[in-house]
């Protein structure tokens, strides 16, 4: 069996809702020697923004000269992406080992999150990791990586996201992302709704956590943005120039929350702008050259996601380009608002599955394939060779669908330079 197999199978070891759940997991993780107590940890949730402020937090940190672990999901061409070490993802043999390692202490059954948050976990303290960026998986309350004492809570964003499991309300939503506050851990929290602060703000007060809520413009703006190059440059108050090597109307928020994560933990100025000119997150309002077409690959993911991604894309030049639109949903996510919200900005929209158990197939999409710009094309490869006749086009909806494109378009696809 290749590691991807063997990864596919743990992916299908149990239904999502089953599991050890935290009193066992936590008992496991004692078994192995409690390694998430070997390094400090920032624990970030979020509804968006989460990945993006882990990635940059570790790389600050990595750039810093510390040794430091990331922990995220999901990934977009390996699986091995999940669990880095300065930047450097895990070699296969260590994922497998380590995850045995896990399984020979298990005495109730994982399901695979669980598992695999174990299994990084043990990979960071093997590898003598002072710092540990973790992000949650779902929500946070009930999140296998709840189990750690950070030495920082971060809360990027709350938005209606996975309704069927954390709520359909904002304070629902809001009261399971802010699980992760402990007493008396620092938190840092984004700009959320009015009834989500509402949430945070009492649990912060219950358990005696200092809270500080972080803006966009604190202490970065947006000033201008390369598109060739994919560069966004900040100016701070004083007119000091950053340039962040992403781009994005989120951004900017999300610059201004690592900075002053890594400042709390001590990393000096130069060392953060160094990361913000270095940092490289695919998958990102990415732009890939592929013969005679420009693609933009976006893993935007639910609708609050979506508004952000048309809010800049109607900004960017590739909008007057005659851009096509290649989309894909995972079924437990709100697919009929992002694709209604998305297609009338597109004379032409192919839709087609991503590559995962979990996708929208075209019975669930149903009457909204019925629009005349929407074609529905069964396999994604057929699906891009179809966009691949446009000039621009625009991969989004799910980020399996955009490491698949991404993996598909292989050795012969160039960035844009760096």
């Amino acid at each position: 069996m290749n590691f991807n197999d063997w990864f596919l199978d743990l992916q299908t070891r149990t239904a999502p809702n089953a599991g050890a759940g935290l009193v066992a997991f936590e008992a496991l993780l004692k078994r192995v020697e409690n390694p998430q107590q070997k390094y400090q940890i920032i624990h970030v949730a979020g509804t968006n923004g989460k990945g993006t402020v882990c990635t940059l937090l570790a790389h600050a940190l990595g750039c810093g000269g510390l040794q430091t672990g990331l922990f995220v999901s999901p990934h977009l061409c390996s699986p091995t992406e999940r669990i880095q070490l300065n930047g450097q993802s895990i070699l296969e043999e260590d994922f497998i080992s380590c995850v045995q390692t896990v399984l020979a202490q298990a005495q109730e059954p994982l399901n695979f999150f669980e598992l695999i948050t174990a299994a990084a976990l043990v990979y960071f303290a093997t590898k003598h990791a002072q710092y540990v960026v973790l992000e949650t998986g779902l929500g946070g309350r009930k999140d296998p990586t709840n189990v750690c004492t950070p030495v920082l809570s971060v809360i990027t964003s709350i938005g209606l996201d996975h309704t069927a499991i954390l709520g359909d309300t904002l304070a629902q939503i809001a009261c399971e992302k802010a699980g992760i506050i402990k007493p008396e851990v620092p938190v840092l929290c984004g700009p959320v709704p009015d009834e989500a602060a509402r949430v945070i703000e009492q649990t912060v007060l219950d358990r005696h956590a200092p809270l500080t809520w972080v803006q966009a413009g604190d202490p970065f703006y947006e000033y201008a943005c390369d598109f060739v190059n994919g560069f966004t440059t900040l100016h701070t108050a004083d007119q000091q120039e950053w340039d962040l090597h992403l781009l994005g109307s989120k951004q900017t928020q999300n610059a201004c929350l690592v900075y002053h994560a890594a400042k709390r933990l001590g990393v000096p100025d130069q060392v953060i702008k160094t990361a913000f000119q270095t940092v490289n997150l695919p998958g990102r309002f990415e732009r890939i050259k592929y013969q005679n077409s420009t693609l933009i690959l976006d893993g935007a993911h639910n609708p609050q996601a979506v508004e952000a991604l048309l809010e800049f894309w109607q900004r960017t030049p590739y909008a007057l380009q005659n851009p096509t639109l290649l989309c894909g949903f995972m079924k437990d996510k709100d697919f009929p608002a992002m694709l209604r919200r998305l297609a009338p900005h597109f004379a032409r929209v192919i839709v087609t599955p991503p590559p995962s158990a979990r996708a929208a197939t075209q019975n669930e999409l149903g009457d909204l394939l019925n629009a005349e710009n929407i074609t529905f094309v069964p396999d994604y490869r057929h699906a891009l060779t179809q966009a691949l006749t446009s000039s621009v086009v625009l991969c989004t909806g799910s980020f399996y669908l955009v490491g698949a494109v991404r993996a598909a378009l292989g050795a012969e696809s160039k960035n844009s330079p760096s």
